[in-house]
């Protein structure tokens, strides 16, 4: 069998196995056994064990279970209700002030947890009721939580972003870091836009309502802020400063959440059980992802896949960026209708020689690939983020609502891809800075 038809049969048996709602860990396994055995050499399947035994003895995924089981506690501590409170109190009385504060609060989160689950269910609940009450748009108010929710993929401490690390074999401390300031970008755009509609377009965006509080109440909530803001320079300082590794820094996070939770009284056997079973069930399903994921490469890359689709690209004659906007637009589709660390694990090795070939910088692609992922999070119909959204809306409000709601945050998304694009400076700087250079 040529390497084309070998190319073809992988990708067309993978898009039809996904198409059949089968769970990707298990669709990319069966594959990799089935094609090995059919097309390589049945003894060829020492190699799908070999990536089993990679996978278990790999110390950089310690770090995923950390952060899952950090955010976790956190969820239960009541402190995203104490940022919240607080919130209010200095944005609610402002045009707009709700949604800029949800924008702020969702910041905090990603950097505190890096998980959008846990941004977007929990802006949902907290702060959508708000804003429905005070009149906002509704379409604006489920845009808001949706697109800032999903931070946490580029915002460290980001488990996409230690993933793609791995998978790319690069450094994941600089991975970390190099996505902060792009998140922040984005931030600030969503922020720029919500007040260009308070001016522009005053009716989706009501005046603040509330009684008036006074600056000393003002100032007093920031003590709220203190524990977020020592876990998030306990994690982040230590990365970047060489303190620790992000291994070592995750296990720091989950010291700092146990101690937050302990001093707001809510440490007990409950909260530790659940948040240690949500820790379990996210970890083996993403280490079940992975080893499927590096099975597949693996024979992929075995039957001359992988140099088959480099030859291919070689022999275009388009610039290099119009390859990239072509991966782009695959990463967006893909995230629709897969999760973010599947994306990863499948296309990164593929990609990535690509990436080298066209004189790439692998970070700097590594946060592209991280904001296209995020578009497709937001992107109707499939976009998992629609999904958390969902189960916060009232009877009233239909998905009709969200969709139109995400849309114009998704083109602010293309924008930031655009700029980090163009400007690959904006990514590389703070990484520059940790190794000396």
């Amino acid at each position: 069998m040529t390497p084309n038809m070998i190319l073809l049969l992988m990708f067309g048996g993978l898009t039809l196995f996904m198409l059949t709602g089968l769970p990707i860990a298990f669709v990319l396994g069966g594959l990799s056994l089935l094609l090995t055995v059919t097309l390589w050499n049945p003894e060829s399947v020492i190699i799908i064990v070999l990536q089993v035994f990679d996978t278990m003895r790999s110390e950089a995924l310690l770090a995923i279970p950390l952060y899952i089981l950090m955010a976790g506690i956190l969820q239960r501590s009541g402190v995203i209700e104490d940022l919240y409170r607080t919130m209010e109190l200095w944005f609610g009385r402002l045009r707009g002030g709700l949604a800029i504060g949800t924008v702020l609060i969702c910041v905090v989160m990603a950097a505190m947890t890096g998980v959008v689950g846990a941004a977007v269910t929990a802006m949902g609940v907290l702060a959508l009721p708000e804003m429905l009450k005070r009149k906002y748009d509704p379409a604006l108010a489920t845009g808001t939580i949706c697109a800032s929710g999903t931070l946490g993929i580029l915002i460290p401490p980001s488990v996409l972003t230690i993933v793609y690390a791995i998978t790319a074999q690069v450094s994941i401390g600089k991975m970390l870091i190099a996505g902060l300031v792009p998140g922040i970008i984005l931030a600030v755009l969503y922020i720029l836009y919500i007040l260009t509609l308070a001016y522009t377009r005053p009716h989706l965006v009501p005046k603040g309502s509330g009684d008036a509080v006074s600056l000393r109440t003002k100032l007093a909530s920031l003590k709220q802020l203190i524990l977020p803001i020592m876990l998030i320079v306990a994690i982040l300082g230590s990365i970047f400063f060489g303190i620790a590794t992000p291994t070592e820094a995750a296990a720091v996070g989950v010291a700092g959440a146990v101690i937050a939770s302990f001093l707001r009284g809510q440490l007990n056997f409950a909260n530790l059980q659940e948040s240690g079973l949500q820790a379990l069930k996210a970890t083996a399903m993403i280490l079940w992802i992975t080893v499927g994921a590096k099975a597949y490469v693996a024979i992929f890359t075995g039957l001359g896949g992988a140099d088959t689709l480099m030859n291919f690209i070689r022999d275009l004659n388009v610039h290099p960026y119009m390859i990239l906007a072509c991966m782009m637009l695959i990463l967006i589709f893909l995230g629709t209708v897969l999760d973010e660390i599947g994306i990863i694990l499948l296309t990164v090795p593929v990609f990535l020689p690509i990436v080298r070939a066209l004189g790439f910088d692998e970070i700097w692609f590594g946060v592209l690939y991280a904001i296209t992922i995020q578009t497709g999070y937001i992107s109707p119909p499939f976009g998992y983020t629609l999904f958390y959204m969902k189960g916060a809306l009232p009877p009233s409000i239909n998905m009709t609502t969200v969709y139109r709601g995400v849309f114009p945050f998704m083109l602010l998304q293309v924008v930031a891809l655009i700029l980090i694009a163009a400007f690959p400076g904006m990514v590389t700087w703070l990484p520059r800075l940790m190794s000396g250079a």
